[in-house]
């Protein structure tokens, strides 16, 4: 980890091996930046070339722009993070059909969101943890119907895309997820739940036509100071496997929202 010092116009290394993966693993990780300039960091370990050997979603923090880290009860860690020392937002086992690398929000108070998605029982559902008062919990969103199997190297072609989240607070604690899902067309998707009342999340199609295998990409700057949700849209295609296809070009897009879809009913 490197920070740029303005004043000096230099970058100075913080950490030449933050996360430790001991010669064994590697960590995918995410991060995200909340009001307060804390830095939350969260990863999936995986033990293998092989994408089913994906497990387990980890956590810290860093209050001080990455120069020293801690779990989220407020403990320091040793550096480096390896898999022995590392706080767990979740325990998943490998042969899940865990993905890697996704995103994460934090709300008014600065708790952490992580969005994944994983089998649980016969079904690939998306799946939210997150910190309430101090504790860890995790909301299986349950509106998905079909399972599939992650496992082998390389790029993979996947039903769904990774999940992006992020939350809106004007009314009540709304979270969003957003995703591009087979079940539903290969369309962009958002998904809505009010996490202050006891109700299903509800969907609703933001594209009329497929993009593919269109990963989420939105301004997340610009939705943090804001709340519009700007995003960047391109129907493109993935081959199994590192393989490739003959195709042609197709149109950028940005999709605008100065203000977020209503969800009155729920439209899955």
């Amino acid at each position: 980890m490197n920070h740029y010092d303005i004043a000096e116009a230099k970058w100075f290394a913080l950490h030449s091996n933050l996360i430790d993966g001991e010669e064994k693993r590697n960590a995918y990780w995410q991060s995200y930046v909340d009001h307060n300039g804390t830095i939350h960091l969260s990863w999936v370990w995986r033990e293998s070339w092989d994408v089913s050997t994906n497990h387990d979603i980890a956590y810290a923090q860093s209050k001080d722009g990455g120069k020293t880290w801690q779990k989220s009860d407020g403990s320091l860690y040793d550096l480096p993070i390896t898999k022995g020392s590392a706080e767990y937002a979740a325990i998943i086992p490998q042969n899940s059909s865990l993905i890697n690398q996704t995103a994460m929000t934090t709300d008014s108070q600065d708790n952490p969101y992580i969005a994944n998605y994983w089998n649980e029982g016969d079904t690939t559902q998306f799946h939210v943890v997150y910190l309430k008062n101090g504790q860890w919990q995790t909301e299986n969103t349950a509106f998905r119907t079909t399972v599939f199997q992650l496992g082998g190297g390389g790029t993979k072609k996947i039903p769904i895309s990774r999940p992006e989240i992020f939350i809106g607070e004007s009314t009540g604690k709304r979270l969003y997820l957003l995703f591009r899902d087979a079940e539903r067309g290969s369309k962009i998707v958002l998904a809505s739940r009010d996490f202050n009342k006891e109700e299903s999340w509800k969907l609703t199609d933001l594209t009329a036509v497929s993009v593919g295998d269109w990963e989420p990409n939105f301004d997340k700057e610009l939705f943090k100071k804001t709340g519009k949700l700007h995003l960047f849209v391109q129907q493109v295609n993935q081959v199994d496997g590192e393989g490739l296809q003959n195709s042609a070009p197709t149109p950028i897009k940005i999709l605008e929202y100065n203000t977020l879809p209503e969800f009155t009913t729920h439209e899955n």
